[in-house]
């Protein structure tokens, strides 16, 4: 079983956040850089990949997640189909393209693969275990006090 205690530990969202830098790069010079409908629509869909990731996980609920994970799937799609069309009006070459698509489509795999574990999974989510783990403020109180001024 897998286990994470953070959402940067999850290939899928590393996987993601490769992408949205890739995008960034390739839209954020030549004549990418001035179709400004297009460079902010296709850099918000790659930042919504690893945001509704992130955000799946953290809500602690593995239906939620599977929830998010749909979503950022969507937004996967719309990544790459705004590559297209980077790719038609000639704001990126071949060779970029077939760059930052092969990123999409690792991303969107480690996606399919979290789907397809977290369905198979008897595992709820941390939200429904029964023993509370230790909360940060109790670390900060076990402390001296005294010693913080």
């Amino acid at each position: 079983m897998a286990t994470w205690t953070t959402f940067e530990e999850i290939d899928a969202w590393q996987k993601a956040r490769t992408l949205t830098r890739n995008v960034y790069t390739a839209t954020n010079q030549g004549s990418a850089a001035k179709d400004y409908g297009l460079r902010d629509q296709i850099q918000r869909s790659s930042v919504s990949v690893m945001s509704n990731i992130a955000e799946g996980f953290a809500r602690g609920g593995v239906k939620e997640f599977l929830n998010f994970l749909h979503i950022a799937r969507g937004s996967l799609a719309e990544v790459k189909s705004q590559l297209y069309v980077l790719l038609d009006v000639g704001h990126i070459g071949q060779a970029q393209f077939e760059n930052i698509y092969n990123d999409a489509s690792m991303t969107e795999v480690r996606i399919n693969g979290l789907i397809k574990y977290l369905r198979n999974t008897d595992f709820r989510g941390a939200k429904f275990q029964t023993s509370e783990p230790e909360q940060p403020f109790e670390l900060y109180e076990r402390t001296n006090i005294t010693n913080l001024s």
